[in-house]
């Protein structure tokens, strides 16, 4: 007996060592979030950052190591978006979700453990001679091992598609950091531009006041300037609010406190030309193999299919397989095999069968659908694209007229040539006209990183001349 307990002392070590043990963890008690973003690293080991994302030039210029950013010039479009992939809070519950996810997945492709049955007489009844009774088995379903390859491949599936799942969410944020600099950075030239004729005007209606006073203009004269000063006021009014509330989504975008101040650098309105259509039509009948939604799609599919193919597997009957060794009272030891099987007569996993397979259908009928979109959209933002660049064209013609328009207005009305009334009027017209250039701009910027993000790669645009001979001089 004792020699027993020695050989049982090794495997019985091997089992608690194996073991997952506590470690115990608190809840934070502060606020977390800095007022600053000289504290965030562009470093892509943090937390997972996509092999492939919507820009790859975009994750080419971050190095191995973690480096600070440069702020004296303000943070770029595509800065701003790679802080938000690292440092985003709603991304790194996303991080922590698809860890479950994994979990989860590793869980199901585990396969059951045997079961272990034991047993032991206490009466003491017996008379002299008689032993004490015990039984011990060791059973285990087979039906498991019979399913184990389908599931384990529809966990590996399930494991794939929160990776791109992931993946996918990292590029809506990216698009949605993008979209956010964009407005913010017209949003804040739309009120220079406005609080410029504001400050104007109001400089004007102090002069105006004066000479109204000195009974030098008529009171419909200085009422003129007087409601072209309230009017740009409340546009001011309007366009602050606007930069403050999306100041704040773009904090928050960050994983910054409300009052952190974010400097940015003006978008590069010189990219705004014509896209290359042939190559983003290219890119668009590559759906399938680059966009990570409709990649985690097909995972999902396949995951699916597996387990369907599993349920078809578990319609067979249940086979559960035990040994057993036994001892009674008379000290006579006996040996068994013990087969327990279901009979397939009125389930026979027909359910689970019909659930599989709608749920498969299903899936094949969601991968369509979003194919069909995505396609349905790119066409669209290309036909959006081409006439908000004609008429950006179109604008910018006209802003030399309107710009000329204003400086000879200003210089009649300082020779007393015209009223106030037309000079506030070619204002308003420039300030009109300036401001839908700004609004056109800005969506030609957002039609874009949509079209960034349904394509899954960079919009491309078709080479300049000058780029076109340099290729030409290399090959």
């Amino acid at each position: 007996m004792l020699g027993l307990k020695k050989y049982a002392v090794l495997p019985l070590s091997c089992l608690l060592a194996s073991c997952a043990l506590y470690q115990p963890k608190t809840l934070p008690t502060e606020f977390s979030l800095p007022n600053n973003v000289s504290h965030l690293v562009l470093d892509r080991a943090q937390g997972q950052t996509p092999e492939q994302t919507s820009s790859d030039a975009t994750w080419s210029r971050i190095s191995a190591q973690p480096h600070q950013l440069d702020l004296s010039a303000g943070l770029d479009m595509d800065q701003v978006a790679m802080l938000a992939v690292l440092n985003n809070p709603d991304i790194k519950l996303a991080r922590d979700d698809a860890g479950v996810a994994h979990a989860q997945a590793f869980a199901a492709g585990l396969l059951p453990d045997p079961q272990l049955s034991l047993s032991r007489d206490l009466s003491n009844t017996g008379g002299p001679g008689s032993s004490k009774a015990f039984s011990a088995g060791l059973s285990y379903d087979v039906i498991s091992i019979v399913t184990y390859g389908a599931v384990d491949a529809a966990a590996q599936a399930e494991i794939k598609k929160t990776d791109m799942n992931l993946l996918w969410q990292e590029w809506q944020l990216i698009a949605q950091a993008r979209l956010t600099y964009v407005k913010l950075s017209f949003a804040k030239k739309a009120a220079a531009l406005i609080e410029t004729n504001r400050a104007l005007f109001a400089k004007r209606v102090a002069n105006s006041q004066q000479a109204f006073d000195k009974n030098y203009i008529s009171n419909d004269a200085y009422l003129t300037d007087l409601t072209a000063l309230q009017d740009l006021q409340r546009q001011s009014n309007d366009s602050e609010r606007q930069v403050n509330q999306l100041q704040h989504e773009l904090t928050a975008l960050l994983g910054l406190s409300p009052d952190a101040e974010v400097k940015l650098q003006e978008p590069n309105v010189a990219s705004l030309i014509q896209l290359d259509e042939s190559l983003i039509v290219r890119d668009a009948k590559q759906l399938a193999q680059r966009r990570p939604d409709l990649i985690a799609l097909q995972s999902g599919f396949e995951a699916e299919d597996q387990r369907y193919r599993a349920a078809l597997l578990s319609q067979f009957p249940s086979f559960n397989i035990g040994f057993t060794r036994a001892r009674d009272s008379s000290s006579v030891y006996s040996n068994g095999v013990g087969v327990t099987l279901s009979l397939p007569l009125l389930n026979r996993n027909r359910g689970a069968i019909a659930v599989e397979l709608a749920t498969r259908e299903k899936l094949i009928n969601d991968y369509q659908q979003r194919l069909n979109a995505a396609n349905s959209d790119i066409h669209k933002l290309l036909l959006d694209q081409a006439v908000n660049l004609r008429q950006l064209a179109e604008i910018q013609t006209a802003l030399t007229q309107f710009n000329l328009m204003v400086t000879n207005a200003d210089s009649a009305y300082v020779n007393n040539a015209i009223d106030g009334l037309v000079v506030a009027n070619a204002h308003s017209s420039l300030l009109a006209k300036q401001l839908e250039q700004l609004n056109l701009q800005q969506s030609i910027f957002e039609q874009r990183i949509a079209l960034q993000l349904l394509l899954g790669g960079d919009v491309l645009v078709p080479p300049t001349p000058a780029q076109r001979s340099l290729e030409n001089h290399s090959s």
